[in-house]
């Protein structure tokens, strides 16, 4: 008897919302550039692809800035400091989990 074996992929690609164009021209006409927040959750490998995703974006856009910040714990939120930071530096924050 054969059995089947079925594997579901997934491909997280979806189409760059309409807002965005508007999201980064009022962030450039703010600070001058694009200042994105990158977000380090500790779990591993996170900060391989978050710094992987950081050099494609320098090459993507060369004036932009980043700010790279870690959590303490991955089970717990960023701390009021972090987020503090983030806020007051950034434009958008992208953050990740990976192991």
């Amino acid at each position: 008897m054969n059995t089947l074996a079925y594997v579901d992929l997934v491909i997280p690609e979806a189409p760059v919302p309409a807002v965005l164009p508007g999201v980064v021209t009022a962030a450039t006409q703010r600070s001058g550039t694009l200042r994105f927040g990158i977000l380090d959750n500790t779990k591993g490998n996170a900060d391989l692809l978050l710094g992987m995703l950081r050099d494609g974006l320098q090459s993507a856009l060369p004036d932009a800035s980043f700010v790279m910040l870690r959590k303490l714990n991955p089970s717990l939120g960023a701390a009021a400091e972090i987020l503090d930071r983030l806020a007051r530096d950034t434009d958008m924050v992208i953050t990740a989990m990976a192991d």
